[in-house]
């Protein structure tokens, strides 16, 4: 599968993630990211509105979610 180039720097791939919802439905393409760490690019749908570049966070320091 291939994957469209970032169009903000052109190195990296934009790559599609996908999310649960608050009633445990998969939520598929929920956000695209670029691969490029320098970019960082990223546009989000959350609860029906597009977001663009927010902050990322490496998820070092988020507290795990058991079922």
């Amino acid at each position: 599968m291939e994957f469209p180039k970032c169009q903000k720097c052109a190195v990296g791939d934009l790559v599609p993630l996908s999310d649960f919802g608050s009633q445990g439905a998969p939520i598929h393409y929920k956000a695209w990211v670029c691969t490029n760490p320098e970019c960082a690019y990223n546009i989000k749908i959350r609860n029906g509105d597009v977001y663009l570049n927010e902050p990322i966070n490496d998820g070092v320091n988020h507290p795990a979610r058991f079922r």
